[in-house]
């Protein structure tokens, strides 16, 4: 699917009741359940094998190649219909940057969040009811610090979204969009997984949050991904993608694949 051209609009002609919205949000809700299922199921997975749960390197590692992998996937398979936005956040900063609409954000709001919902609940029915841990701050560990944490790292990860799957000018750097994403995120798990658990999304924060109804902390991780993908959103638009095409009155301008 190419990136609209920026504009901000409440919706696009027809856009509330077209069937592509409906197909776009089917396919958010299915590629965060496939996210969130595996990033999650991971931590189940390491409480099942070991009676020590506590943070270790080998958990650590587990965890980000799980989600980095499910990530990478999930955007692969949706991207061509949705975007590949998977993540609350990543929507907001499109949104900011007048890549997507208000209407169809809330549309990938909804979606992302159900998806995440189901994805918590099915995991606690197929493991015999363990309880999933949600996020929170690791002990001696203060709000802001975890928040500063969250915006920096849903910076990166929205910053690498644009680079790779918005910017009009990628050209064939789109293909490894997905992979570079889903590197930058499990890059991210392995950077501040030991201190909030490096969530840099609110549906992946949200659903085991709603099941076990543990919300200490939660706030921070509404707040701090959408901080930081705003403002890699207006830097990225603004910064980064020129307005206009560059004037080369000496030579002729390179094709996109030659960036």
């Amino acid at each position: 699917m190419p990136p609209p051209v920026r504009s901000y609009v409440l919706r696009r002609e027809d856009e509330a009741t077209h069937p592509d919205s409906i197909r776009a949000a089917l396919a958010e809700f299915f590629s965060t359940f496939i996210f969130v299922f595996a990033a999650e199921g991971s931590i189940f997975a390491l409480d099942k094998m070991y009676t020590d749960t506590g943070t270790t390197v080998t958990s650590l590692i587990m965890i980000a190649l799980a989600s980095a992998l499910s990530l990478s996937a999930a955007v692969a398979s949706s991207i061509h219909v949705s975007g590949g936005h998977l993540n609350p956040a990543i929507t907001f900063g499109a949104l900011v940057g007048g890549r997507i609409s208000l209407i169809r954000a809330i549309y990938y709001w909804i979606a992302q969040l159900l998806g995440a919902i189901v994805a918590t609940l099915l995991l606690r029915l197929i493991t015999a009811g363990m309880r999933p841990l949600g996020l929170i701050l690791a002990s001696g560990e203060g709000e802001l610090r975890g928040l500063l944490l969250e915006a920096v790292m849903t910076f990166a990860l929205v910053y690498t979204f644009y680079a790779t799957a918005i910017d009009p000018k990628r050209g064939s750097l789109g293909i490894i969009g997905p992979l570079a994403i889903g590197f930058i995120l499990g890059a991210n798990i392995l950077v501040g997984g030991p201190f909030d658990g490096a969530s840099m999304n609110p549906a992946r924060a949200f659903g085991p949050a709603l099941v076990e109804w543990r919300w200490r902390h939660h706030w921070i991780y509404w707040l701090g991904p959408f901080i930081g993908a705003a403002l890699a959103g207006l830097i990225y638009e603004f910064m980064v993608i020129p307005t206009e095409a560059p004037h080369h009155p000496l030579h002729q301008p390179l094709a996109p694949e030659d960036y």
